[in-house]
């Protein structure tokens, strides 16, 4: 499953100018989307670290299980499914809420915010189609715990970290000021 992402390239999406003079209060805005973008950052590299290691047979069933239940993600939403289950969950409602009630907002400012909505929205068609993609495999992999199911669980976690940590950093990069400007949030 490689994928050429080529949208990922900083050249494809549109951009704005940056806002400046914001106040302590307007730039809060921005500050409070980093957070919760770190937030899924922060899983991220727990679950790359936790396959790095499985790759090096540094780490068996056991520990994995340990190490994914001291994740905050893990504690807050244990009982409604696994870790990937989870994370993908809060991805997707993060960008349903962005897509729904934020990118409108932003779309009505000006033709270039509207640009840059519109090219958010798309990344998270593929985000999402990514996500999916993760949970099929993760679920191939309990079926039939094999190195091929394993090779194809990492192939498809490794595309969706390259997607969505390009995608968040794009995202605050051009919308995290106006937000607090514009007073979306």
């Amino acid at each position: 499953m490689r994928l050429n992402i080529g949208f990922l390239d900083d050249a494809t999406r549109p951009t704005v100018p940056r806002i400046d003079g914001l106040t302590p209060a307007q730039r809060s805005a921005g500050e409070h989307l980093k957070e919760v973008h770190d937030h899924l950052r922060q899983n991220m590299q727990a679950i790359r670290s936790l396959i790095d290691q499985a790759r090096a047979g540094l780490v068996g069933r056991d520990e994995v299980a340990r190490e994914t239940g001291d994740l905050t993600m893990v504690s807050n939403f244990r009982r409604f499914g696994n870790l990937c289950g989870q994370h993908c969950q809060v991805v997707n409602t993060h960008h349903s809420l962005e897509d729904a009630y934020v990118f409108p907002s932003l779309a009505a400012v000006s033709d270039g915010y509207r640009a840059v909505a519109d090219r958010l929205q798309a990344e998270h068609v593929v985000v999402h189609q990514l996500l999916e993609r993760q949970i099929e495999t993760l679920n191939a992999m309990v079926a039939d715990p094999s190195a091929e199911r394993f090779a194809a669980a990492v192939e498809a976690f490794e595309a969706l970290e390259r997607v969505l940590l390009s995608h968040l950093g794009y995202e605050e990069d051009q919308i995290g000021e106006a937000l607090g400007y514009y007073g979306l949030i």
